[in-house]
Formats: structure tokens, C-alpha cells, sequence
């Protein structure tokens, strides 16, 4: 689909490395996938209100450093929550902090473990993230 690629690791995203690549590309959005480091500060301010991550909760309640993956769907059920889901957010300089975009919740009452709450809300990643990505690009397109 020739999408440009840049490999980089820990080190390189801390120093500056990322962001002078960053700033030769100058995208319209820099999506991060579930990215579980704490993005560099100075990446978020050269790039404000332009980057995203999806987290598989509904921000604010279990989000938070350590909170991802099956941590956040163990805590989720060990709270017998009824409902859980996604959020798609800014990034900021705080863990799961940034403003919300959006988010989408669906109820777990029929879910007995972590896989199945996990299954419910990879639908939901699936579904909405793709379609949340294209509206924010759609909105600075213009």
C-alpha cells in the first residue's frame, strides 16, 4: 500500500530522532495503536491535538500507567462492571489523560472471563477506530 515505514526504538523515540522524522513527514495524524510507552513530551508539543491512541476501557475509569490489555478487562471484571468499551483520545502528557474523542461502551453482563470482555471490546477497536481515524483526517483536510 506503500505507507512509509520508520523503524525506531526506545532510545530514538526519547531523543530526537522520532520527532526530526516526525517533522520531515508532517502528518496529519499520528495514530499510536495501544502504544503502551509514555509518548515523549517534546513529540506532543511540536504536535498538539494531532496525536491519538485508543485505550480499551471507558477513560477515565481503568486507564492509568500499568493499565492496558487484560489489566484493564481483570480490574473491569473484578469491579463487576456491567458495561465497558473503548476510548479514542488525544494524547497528552499524562497516561490516558488527553481529551476524549470518542468512545463506545457495550455491556459485558453475558461475559464469565477477561476473553470474553477482551473479544467484546476488540470488536468495538475494529469497528470504530478505523472509522474515527478517517473522520479526524476528513476534519483537518479541510
Amino acid at each position: 500500500m506503500n505507507v512509509q515505514t520508520v523503524i525506531f526504538n526506545k532510545q530514538e523515540l526519547s531523543g530526537d530522532f522520532v520527532l526530526s522524522k516526525l517533522i520531515d513527514i508532517n502528518p496529519d495524524l499520528i495514530v499510536l495503536a495501544g502504544f503502551l510507552l509514555k509518548f515523549p513530551e517534546h513529540i506532543i508539543q511540536e504536535f498538539p491535538n494531532k496525536i491519538i491512541n485508543i485505550h480499551p476501557a471507558l477513560l477515565p475509569k481503568y486507564g492509568g500507567k500499568g493499565m492496558y490489555g487484560n489489566h484493564v478487562h481483570q480490574a473491569v471484571m473484578d469491579n463487576k462492571e456491567t458495561e465497558t468499551g473503548i476510548t479514542i483520545h488525544f494524547v497528552n502528557e499524562h497516561y490516558d489523560e488527553g481529551g476524549i474523542i470518542f468512545q463506545k461502551s457495550v455491556s459485558i453482563t453475558d461475559c464469565s472471563c477477561i476473553e470474553d470482555i477482551s473479544k467484546k471490546v476488540h470488536q468495538l477497536e475494529q469497528e470504530f477506530f478505523p472509522l474515527i481515524i478517517d473522520q479526524l483526517l476528513s476534519t483537518n483536510s479541510n
